[in-house]
């Protein structure tokens, strides 16, 4: 099953492999896309992966995180990502914006700056954000909603096949989901409907951007990484909720991150098939319960692992990130009949080099980044 055709909506996918997305730190110092992007992204076509995920490229200015970062907050951006889905689309391949707000976490990037980065709410001593941040007000939830309706747009005019929706992980959306950052007491907290008010309102303005047949794609962080946060009962209804609203595919993963690196998506040390698959359970069972494409992501590996995934019907598709830094070739080498696995081993060596200035590469030869 790994290598038959399936589809997102409109949206044909030549097999069932998804590059998850994956910040690279490329662009330039606008936001803009660079060539070395375009060949990352065209290697990535070439080597067989069915679709193709960008990574967190800001909506809006308020959410942007880091240098390099790509944006999608204003037209200037429109022609250099049409030249990175044509080199894509040249190579046989899809790919898909995902749009993101980084929300209270972009507190480290504004740090001895006068500007304050914006959360659902503030937390005092706050263990697992020690970061300066506000809450952020009703206008401007609703501006972050239109930058996200107007990015999905300039999106699909750049010839981008599908977008998703950063929902998971540090960022604004879980932010506003997890009952331990969202402690409002107007209509954009409290209940969990309340708390999934965001996506909701996101979905509806780019849904009136795109049409009917566009996929829109969420990226769903369905546990907290630490206790008191989202648990997983409250974030399988939620999922069930956003399959209702009418998001065209889930992409489960976690949410707020815990304790570095076991309380994060980044967990380490996938040295063996027994360690793939760490959030095999949560996308199981979430589709179990929804009549939506369901993508499973998180220390993936083997692709003999990935195809019992999808033939007891636990996932549709399958995610890799950072095994794909290592080897963009890998899918096209298993459906060439090289059927090993992936030999990235989650030293996350690349994710330290892209902390220290570096561009994204993998380190596992090369010794930690300097």
């Amino acid at each position: 099953m790994l290598f038959q055709p399936t589809r997102i909506n409109d949206l044909v996918l030549r097999n069932r492999t998804v590059r998850s997305a994956t910040c690279d730190c490329l662009a330039d110092s606008v936001g803009h896309v660079t060539d070395k992007q375009i060949e990352l992204f065209s290697n990535l076509a070439a080597g067989g992966v069915g679709l193709i995920i960008s990574g967190i490229t800001y909506a809006h200015v308020s959410g942007q995180i880091a240098t390099h970062q790509n944006s999608l907050a204003d037209d200037d951006c429109i022609p250099g990502l049409a030249r990175l889905t044509a080199a894509v689309h040249a190579r046989g391949g899809r790919v898909a914006m995902q749009l993101f707000h980084g929300g209270r976490d972009r507190a480290e990037f504004l740090r001895n700056k006068a500007e304050l980065a914006m959360g659902p709410s503030f937390i005092e001593d706050d263990p697992y954000f020690p970061e300066n941040y506000r809450a952020i007000t009703e206008d401007e939830i609703w501006e972050v909603i239109g930058a996200f309706e107007d990015a999905a747009a300039r999106a699909k005019q750049a010839g981008f096949d599908a977008v998703q929706l950063h929902a998971a992980h540090a960022f604004l959306p879980s932010q506003f989901l997890s009952p331990y950052a969202n402690r409002r007491a107007d209509d954009w907290g409290g209940s969990l409907e309340n708390r999934l008010r965001l996506h909701h309102q996101i979905l509806k303005a780019i849904r009136s951007e795109v049409g009917d047949g566009y996929p829109l794609l969420i990226k769903l962080g369905v546990q907290d990484g630490f206790p008191g946060g989202l648990e997983f009962d409250e974030g399988l209804k939620a999922a069930q909720m956003v399959a209702a609203q009418g998001w065209d595919a889930l992409e489960i993963s976690q949410g707020l991150r815990g304790r570095w690196y076991a309380g994060t998506e980044w967990r380490t040390g996938i040295n063996s098939v027994e360690k793939e698959g760490f959030f095999r359970s949560w996308a199981k069972e979430v589709k179990q319960k929804v009549d939506v494409p369901v993508i499973m992501v998180g220390g993936l590996r083997s692709p003999g692992l990935m195809e019992e995934v999808l033939q007891r019907g636990e996932a549709d598709m399958v995610s890799m990130c950072r095994p794909l830094i290592r080897q963009p070739g890998l899918v096209g080498d298993w459906a060439n009949g090289h059927m090993e696995p992936g030999t990235c081993k989650s030293c996350n060596k690349c994710l330290e080099g892209l902390r220290s200035g570096h561009e994204l590469r993998c380190w596992q030869e090369g010794g930690h980044p300097s």
